[in-house]
């Protein structure tokens, strides 16, 4: 009688998690360049022994096995700041950081006090050699290519780095909307690079709360099982306990 109570808890525990994960895209949905997570399921499958049945019956749990992003580009908005950039289709752009490089799609940089590019947090932005960029104060007019080529009005200062991975979903999140991997990245040959624009968040509001009504209402169907089972296991216990004496 167990059996059944613990199958729907293995369910109301997956439909938890994908809850969190369903309000993290929604508080996410303003985050540039943020990419949607959502949650792939499978059964665990085992063998239910039993001294009637010596070779058991299969009793399949769910079980969340991982999470995966959505890797599709988002909506481009144009923000008319010079430094902001939007790279379209396959690529990140590579961010130097005291833990080592990281990779982001959210390219709303600014300069800092010493004129070096540098996201918001302060990290700076990488060009294809590796290297910084940095303007002199009186450069005003910059200047960033469909290649990812910077200039200024004193000349060419620089190309961003961009770069690709295999498999995208080994990368994993760290804070600012920066990611980090262990593989190695495969620089871009032919970058698509818009200067003044930034990449929204790809995550759609009505899919994801129309995905929360129904996770909701699966929970407490779930629920209402749960309390089913257990009316029904207390009423035989009555019985029993009845005609025994």
């Amino acid at each position: 009688m167990e059996t059944t109570s613990y199958i729907a808890l293995s369910r109301q525990a997956a439909l938890w998690r994908q809850m969190d994960t369903v309000a993290n895209n929604l508080a996410n949905m303003n985050t540039p360049s943020f990419k949607g997570e959502h949650m792939m399921f499978r059964d665990y499958v085992i063998k239910a022994r039993a001294a009637d049945r010596p070779f058991g019956d299969k009793m399949s749990f769910v079980q969340d096995v991982s999470v995966y992003r959505d890797m599709s580009e988002g909506a481009m908005t144009h923000t008319g700041n010079p430094l902001d950039v939007a790279v379209r289709g396959d690529g990140f752009m590579v961010i130097d950081t005291p833990q080592g490089a990281r990779y982001t799609r959210n390219g709303h940089f600014k300069l800092d006090e010493s004129g070096q590019m540098v996201t918001a947090d302060g990290f700076p932005v990488l060009s294809n050699s590796d290297q910084p960029f940095f303007f002199a104060p009186n450069e005003q007019n910059v200047t960033i290519a469909a290649d990812g080529t910077v200039s200024t009005e004193n000349g060419q200062v620089g190309k961003l780095r961009v770069v690709r991975f295999e498999n995208p979903q080994d990368l994993r999140k760290t804070s600012g909307g920066l990611f980090q991997t262990e593989a190695q990245p495969q620089d871009v040959d032919k970058p698509q690079v818009v200067q003044g624009m930034i990449e929204e968040s790809n995550v759609k509001p009505i899919v994801e709360v129309t995905k929360m009504i129904e996770v909701q209402r699966s929970y407490d169907a779930v629920q209402r099982m749960i309390d089913s089972e257990s009316d029904r296991v207390r009423k035989a216990i009555d019985v029993l306990g009845r005609t025994s004496r």
